[in-house]
């Protein structure tokens, strides 16, 4: 089937890193510009093969170029609303190639072809057939396919700029949709080739991490492949609207990430976040001198106000990870009326790259449109908070109620102090005080609470202050 590849093509390849000690050549990517594109056509010219631009052969080793990847294809059967679907199977269908790594989807993909397989004469064309051929097997429906490369830089701006207008819109007409107007939610554990124990939960408000895939595109791909990667989820008993937690999703996501998570909220940061693949498009994190929360995108290159970039963060938790204060999220599930609900929505958020401000303007709510910082305004924390101040954001009238429920904590376990019986120095562990909560002041603005304490001390002395 692949005699005329010079490389292996299997799925014992997916997953497969290529370091840039090994690699060859990078295409697209942070440096770079490309997309890939799937397109329902009435008529395509069946096996048509084009490489527009320079092949990998005349490419220079360790340099960086653009990439657009274009697949046309026609069938009785196909219909515009699967384009999504099959579109982000590319991702999978690429790391079929030994040699060639891809990454993420849409506007942000991230290829890499290594030294090896270019010592082995791959070419881009090769690609472009190694997909012709499994697009065809793992999508029988399909019934003529005409595959498109493009490495000439003015030809893949002109395609990135077609893309977009048709990511934007699919993505315009599932905003027209509720998860409260829906019985049925979707997974897809299409990443747990690099991350295991992910599973992505896609709802109408809350588009896959990678933003590629929203609940009409998951609807299609679970009728059209049952056994497929996506599937239904019933959404059953509601525990927490607000946080978005639901009974049969908390059983599904334990059940698909091998017992490791057990609960799952959509629609918050805190205490058990949507676990995080790897391709997602963005993250959202805690900012904890601030209670607020800030949102940074594989396309700003900067350090955010913590002092680290998108890719600390990625890291911090990626893989499947469910990690409390970070978590991995689509740009499009800023534009849901549910965006981080539990959490404050936007009245929460303190930080955002300009470029992704400027992209949700209709969205964010007129009130908070010149509250919410860039990196033009801040860069680190101390000039957050001035900005915030001089803004008059929420999040300052948020810090002044949580410092007086400090302070009336503090009262409480003074009170508390006093009532409490020094007992004999030969009483080595007599818990002398017990707190429901208890504030521990320390440096850096993060706050420790203990809840449902028991202190137990030698000897307690109070002091009037």
């Amino acid at each position: 089937m692949f005699k005329d590849i010079p490389v292996d093509v299997s799925p014992m390849y997916e997953g497969e890193r290529i370091r840039a000690a090994n690699m060859f050549v990078e295409l697209a990517g942070p440096k770079s510009i490309g997309a890939e594109l799937v397109q329902v056509e009435e008529a395509v010219e069946d096996g048509r093969i084009e490489v527009r631009g320079p092949e990998i052969s005349e490419m220079e080793e360790g340099e960086i170029y653009p990439l657009g990847i274009l697949v046309e294809i026609s069938g009785e059967k196909l219909e515009k609303g699967l384009e999504g679907v099959i579109e982000r199977r590319t991702h999978e269908l690429c790391n079929y190639v030994n040699g060639f790594m891809h990454l993420n989807q849409r506007d942000q993909i991230w290829c890499r072809v290594s030294e090896k397989a270019s010592k082995a004469g791959f070419k881009l064309e090769h690609l472009a057939r190694t997909l012709s051929i499994l697009f065809r097997e793992e999508f029988p429906i399909i019934e003529a396919i005409a595959i498109t490369i493009i490495t000439d830089k003015s030809e893949v701006e002109a395609f990135l700029d077609k893309a977009r207008f048709q990511y934007e819109e699919r993505d315009s007409k599932a905003r027209k949709l509720s998860d409260n107007d829906v019985d049925v939610f979707y997974g897809c554990v299409m990443c747990q080739s690099f991350a295991p124990t992910h599973v992505c939960v896609v709802t109408p408000d809350r588009t896959a991490l990678c933003g590629a895939i929203n609940w009409f595109d998951c609807r299609a791909a679970a009728k059209m492949d049952p056994e497929g990667p996506i599937f239904e989820i019933e959404k059953g008993e509601v525990l927490d609207d607000v946080k978005g937690e639901y009974k049969n999703v908390n059983a599904v996501v334990a059940e698909r990430s091998q017992g490791t998570f057990e609960r799952v909220y959509l629609h918050s940061v805190f205490e058990y976040p949507h676990t995080s693949c790897g391709c997602f498009e963005a993250v959202a994190f805690y900012i904890p001198e601030l209670d607020g929360i800030g949102i940074v995108d594989r396309d700003f290159r900067a350090e955010t106000p913590l002092g680290i970039p998108f890719s600390a963060m990625a890291g911090q938790c990626s893989g499947g990870k469910q990690v409390e204060g970070f978590a991995g999220l689509s740009l499009e599930y800023m534009r849901s009326p549910k965006f981080l609900q539990a959490d404050g929505g936007f009245e929460r958020i303190i930080w955002l790259p300009k470029h992704i401000k400027d992209s949700l303007t209709d969205f964010i709510p007129e009130e908070l449109r010149n509250k919410i910082p860039t990196e033009d305004d801040a860069d680190n924390i101390k000039d957050l908070k001035k900005f915030l101040q001089e803004a008059g954001h929420p999040i300052i009238q948020r810090l002044k109620e949580e410092a007086q429920d400090e302070e009336n904590v503090q009262e409480e376990d003074v009170k508390l102090a006093e009532e409490v019986r020094v007992f004999d120095e030969n009483v080595q562990t007599a818990p002398v005080a017990y707190a429901p909560e208890l504030t521990v002041p320390t440096s850096s603005g993060v706050r420790i609470i203990l809840k449902n304490a028991k202190i137990y001390a030698e000897k307690v002395i109070i002091k009037k202050k």
